[in-house]
């Protein structure tokens, strides 16, 4: 006689966003859709997921559904913006996203200023949180609009970056080039008494040829001789904070985030530097919801070779071999560019691409949803007829 299986199957929905057309959390209710289509008695766990990087903040909140603050701050260029933080359910831990106040969105009305842009509205923010009382800081980097290593973080918790005559330097990357000391005398008074934890989606250094500069300064407006001379600036910078603190971070995996900002924050707060997805997997709870997994279905806006190098689909295919269910990982996407075998290699079953042909971005965008419902009912129809 063949068994068979009467259990009602558990399908993991645990996509990122598709940027610039549905949240995390607008993919996983459409796609939790498409697995009810094909599996009305189906069990499905939704989970909003991200990299740590922008979205991150949204992510968690969609989980933790504990309340939005927001603190007045400046943009990446000095301009008076509002950014929003929070706090854990039980109040221990705050969470800062970058983008918020730091990011490239908040100066996409102006021409981008690779040299002046800076971080010091995210460091206001994390004063703010640090007011709060929390015992830990996670800071959510991606989506930066400077190459300033961390430095306008420093200044916004209260620290002085000096020149030779000693007079206060200007900020952003080009500020850098005049630092000679620097003064902590007026940094926050709890911002060495918290745990700080760094959500990272790239293990870049921070200078060189793998460095801030080199490979994520153009995308922030920097031109050839930019880059150069940000990449300059900054090993003088990661030279002072060795000098200050005797913390090396040239060649931290991962300082290259976000323009640098984790060299500061490792050297002068101890931060630690952690793979953002697998912080942001623990905070909603996907390992515990893993357990008993039949199928996962994740997704971002493009699958490539960079999304198993860290991203959400990465996380979550290492999460689920883990698991003591290994269930088969799917990934539903807007595009997919990576080679299956190399996908199979990261531990993902199969990818699949929403569109149904050649067809503009601009056509495929405002039916996101409706094809990644469709997608997602044929996957699961397809999984669950090869179940015992």
């Amino acid at each position: 006689m063949i068994a068979t299986t009467t259990a009602a199957p558990h399908v993991v929905v645990v996509p990122d966003s598709f940027k610039g057309s549905l949240s995390a959390t607008e993919v996983a209710e459409a796609v939790g859709a498409g697995v009810l289509a094909a599996a009305p008695d189906a069990r499905v766990t939704s989970l909003a997921m991200a990299d740590g990087g922008e979205g991150t903040l949204d992510a968690l909140l969609t989980t933790w559904r504990t309340e939005v603050r927001t603190v007045p701050t400046v943009d990446a260029i000095g301009r008076p913006t509002t950014a929003r933080w929070a706090t854990s359910p039980d109040g221990r831990v705050g969470v800062v996203e970058l983008a918020e106040a730091s990011g490239l969105p908040g100066v996409s009305d102006v021409p981008l200023e690779p040299l002046h842009a800076h971080t010091r509205g995210t460091g206001e923010v994390a004063a703010a949180v640090l007011d709060a009382g929390v015992e830990e800081v996670l800071v959510c980097l991606g989506g930066s609009a400077s190459t300033d290593g961390g430095a306008g973080i420093l200044t916004g918790l209260g620290a002085r970056l000096l020149d030779a005559d000693g007079v206060d330097v200007p900020a952003g990357g080009e500020g850098l080039a005049r630092v000679a000391s620097l003064d902590l005398s007026g940094l926050h008074p709890r911002a060495r008494e918290v745990r700080w934890r760094l959500a990272v989606d790239v293990t870049n250094p921070l200078v060189g040829e793998h460095g801030a500069a080199a490979v994520f300064g153009p995308q922030k407006g920097a031109r050839p001789g930019d880059v150069a001379f940000l990449d300059e600036v900054l090993t003088c910078w990661a030279n002072l904070l060795e000098r200050e603190t005797g913390v090396r971070v040239h060649e931290l995996p991962g300082a290259g985030a976000a323009g640098g900002v984790p060299a500061a924050l490792a050297a002068v707060l101890g931060a630690r530097l952690e793979p953002g997805a697998g912080l942001v997997a623990e905070a909603i709870g996907l390992p515990e919801a893993l357990a008993d997994a039949t199928l996962v279905l994740t997704g971002e806006g493009s699958f490539d070779s960079q999304s198993v190098r860290g991203k959400v689909a990465d996380g979550v295919a290492r999460l689920a071999a883990a698991s003591p269910a290994r269930p088969p990982v799917v990934v539903l996407a807007g595009r997919v560019t990576l080679p299956a075998a190399q996908a199979r290699a990261a531990g993902i079953a199969a990818a699949f691409s929403i569109a149904p042909g050649p067809i503009d971005l601009d056509d495929l965008l405002p039916r996101t949803a409706e094809r990644l419902t469709d997608l997602a009912a044929s996957v699961t129809a397809l999984v669950l007829a090869a179940r015992p």
